[in-house]
């Protein structure tokens, strides 16, 4: 089980890589810094979000995973 803060890390994490990504291309591929800082943060805001609700989706679905035991030694 997760936490909300481990979730909130996680994507926090991958959205700071995400966004360098995002970034980038953009850059390379118009040149302007301005434009790719808007649609590096756009992108981001949007994304972070969507990503954080579908990690609580998941955290509430039981496909897949083990049942612990009832007891344990």
């Amino acid at each position: 089980m997760e936490t909300h803060y481990r979730s909130l890390i996680k994507a926090l994490s991958w959205r700071i890589l995400a966004t360098v990504i995002t970034f980038s291309v953009v850059m390379v591929l118009t040149g302007k810094l301005e434009m790719a800082a808007t649609i590096g943060l756009a992108d981001t805001l949007i994304k972070l979000g969507i990503y954080y609700g579908h990690e609580r989706l998941w955290a509430k679905i039981n496909f897949g995973r083990l049942k612990r035991p009832e007891y344990e030694i």
